[in-house]
């Protein structure tokens, strides 16, 4: 067993939150050392829950359209880690879920990222990702640090939820879907044809 698989399973075996999981602990990501693009979202929903796939929602389907990339090689984790801020359904609250517990990115998220060596682009889902990762050079909201979103390349590319309750904000922004998206597609391209 890797480094990284041993914790893994450390991780899906972990109960620190598990006080205020409504459903109960399930972690749920994927990563092997050789993937080429790192997706970090917020936590799952209750369908992610159920399934224990990633992304298996609609908010998957419509970031899988904008990424360009069929569900064999989304899930295929030699190509795509995917590491949520947060790893287990964080709750309901008033307008949507709760935000993902802090306890995964402070005890996890710098253990796994020191074992993921090939990573070409981090994709920053939502604006958990975003603060997480990019701290003091976020630009205090999700429009306007997805709206420069060129000064976080190469390494980061921050990106709204694709979820269809954002179909409002996209709506509102149509130049995230016009000019973001198509270079989204042409970076996953390039990381995946890198050797």
């Amino acid at each position: 067993m890797t480094v990284l698989e041993n914790l893994l399973e450390q991780i899906r075996a972990c109960r620190l939150c598990e006080a205020h999981l409504p459903l109960g602990p399930n972690p749920v990501l994927r990563a092997e050392a050789s993937a080429r693009l790192l997706i970090v979202g917020q936590a799952p929903g209750t369908k992610v829950h159920a399934s224990g796939k990633p992304w298996d929602d609609q908010s998957g389907k419509r970031l899988r359209q904008w990424l360009g990339l069929e569900p064999e090689v989304f899930y295929n984790a030699s190509k795509v880690a995917i590491i949520p801020m947060g790893f287990c359904y964080p709750g309901k609250g008033k307008s949507g879920d709760l935000p993902p517990r802090p306890e995964c990115a402070q005890h996890w998220h710098q253990q796994l990222l020191s074992l993921l060596p090939n990573l070409q682009l981090t994709l920053l889902v939502g604006k958990y990702a975003q603060d997480y990762f990019l701290g003091k050079k976020a630009k205090g909201s999700l429009t306007n640090t997805v709206a420069n979103w060129q000064q976080y390349l190469p390494q980061y590319m921050p990106m709204p939820h694709p979820s269809p309750r954002n179909q409002f904000w996209l709506k509102r922004h149509p130049w995230f879907e016009a000019e973001a998206v198509p270079e989204v597609k042409s970076l996953v391209s390039a990381a995946f044809s890198l050797t």
